[in-house]
């Protein structure tokens, strides 16, 4: 199933629809959707927009929710000590 995901400017997901909600809520048209997620009025151009809609394929919506927890794992196992985190010199 497709689905569309809101992510703010921090690239954080903060709402995620899949493709049935967007044709019943949405008028099938993710741009309406993340205007609606910016709080912008339908008429306000896409330039004041402060994110962005990634569309995602997965086979259930329990495979986005993992997709969606492990976003960051990358980071926090950096940072977290977890990976190797030599600091480098050039």
């Amino acid at each position: 199933m497709k689905y569309f995901v809101y992510f703010d400017a921090y690239g954080y997901a903060r709402q995620a629809i899949d493709e049935n909600q967007l044709a019943q809520e949405y008028q099938n048209d993710p741009n309406i959707f993340l205007k609606t997620m910016c709080r912008l009025r339908p008429d306000t151009p896409m330039e004041h927009t402060t994110g962005h809609v990634g569309t995602l394929i997965f086979d259930n919506e329990n495979e986005l929710n993992d997709y969606l927890e492990s976003l960051g794992d990358e980071i926090t196992g950096f940072y977290g000590c977890r990976s190797e985190s030599r600091p480098y010199n050039f």
